[in-house]
């Protein structure tokens, strides 16, 4: 027996360590890519084109300006219409209105008047300063995911001036798609990124994922990270959606209290992990800190029940919770 194990473990020896094969492309207005370790070529290119496929699908539904699911959605609240959804938009609007109440709707997908108003519902950014009776119009009038009413796949809305624009929520939901397609397939290690929210599965080899968080303000990062199995790493900044006008930079997060963007915070980056929904997670949950901004998100992380949190103000200064502090990598 132990003659025989000689050879299997020097043909084991031998083999040639395992490939990642990494395809990119460009959806949701974003650059996304898939890593999928361990698989031959022909196989990674076809779950990867699979992944994509999944992401078209999602883009063209969810889209918030160029007709799609959404915006027939969208048109039937604005004439106080009923509208036939079906089971996967309204998992998905329930799950929004969740998050959107535990952050004391700070994360509020229903102020898209106030994100077209500013001209974010384009795929170029003029600069415009919008007049601010406006502003304060559609501020007013108050628009909570909460104003939506659902029967089985129904949904109504009792305020019409919600109009849902899912572009901090839909790339994280995208991400988890992605997950149980690959984890479907067998898949044991890949790494998914959806225009810097990235998902990891497994591990390639003997170390994990090593990912980086963007500099908002050039080029490279600030650190890096190291993303276990199931872990997602979600980033909201100011430096990608954005046009400056009278000296000041405008981007597209905007805090629903005030109707303009946020102006003292460069991005926030937040780990999630477990679950069937860590990408999902990611991505919403550094909404509420980023509006909060550096005087409330320590108090908004510690309420959401956020242990790994980096915040990088619009003057540079890194602050960061004690958890996410001893994961950073910032050499090497």
């Amino acid at each position: 027996m132990r003659a025989a194990l000689l050879p299997l473990l020097l043909l084991a020896a031998c083999q040639p360590p395992a490939a990642t094969y990494r395809t990119e492309g460009r959806v949701f207005g974003t650059v996304v890519a898939v890593s999928i370790h361990g698989e031959s070529r022909e196989r990674a290119d076809v779950l990867s084109r699979e992944v994509l496929r999944e992401f078209d699908r999602l883009h063209h539904k969810y889209h918030a300006w160029q007709p799609s699911m959404l915006t027939s959605l969208n048109t039937a609240i604005e004439r106080g219409e009923p509208f036939v959804a079906d089971a996967e938009m309204v998992g998905l609007l329930q799950s929004a209105t969740l998050l959107a109440e535990r952050s004391d709707n700070l994360f509020n997908p229903a102020i898209g008047h106030l994100v077209r108003l500013w001209g974010f519902h384009a795929g170029q950014f003029a600069p415009r300063s919008p007049p601010p009776e406006q502003i304060r119009h559609w501020v007013d009038a108050n628009p909570r995911l909460a104003d939506l009413r659902y029967d089985g796949v129904t949904v109504t809305s009792t305020n019409k001036a919600v109009m849902i624009d899912l572009g901090g929520y839909a790339k994280g939901y995208a991400l988890d798609r992605a997950a149980l397609i690959l984890r479907r397939a067998g898949v044991r290690a890949a790494l998914v990124n959806v225009g810097g929210n990235v998902l990891a599965i497994g591990r390639p080899g003997d170390q994990p994922w090593m990912v980086g968080i963007q500099d908002p303000r050039g080029p490279g990062a600030v650190a890096r990270i190291a993303l276990h199995d199931n872990e997602a790493v979600g980033t909201s900044g100011d430096y990608q959606r954005y046009f400056m006008a009278q000296g000041k930079r405008r981007h597209h997060i905007i805090d629903p209290r005030t109707g303009y963007p946020v102006d003292l915070v460069a991005s926030v980056t937040v780990i999630a992990s477990g679950g069937a929904d860590a990408g999902l997670r990611s991505d919403g949950n550094s909404k509420p800190l980023f509006i909060g901004g550096p005087e409330k998100w320590e108090a908004m992380a510690e309420k959401m029940g956020l242990r790994e949190v980096l915040l990088i103000g619009a003057s540079r200064e890194v602050l960061t919770t004690p958890a996410m502090r001893a994961r950073l990598v910032t050499k090497g």
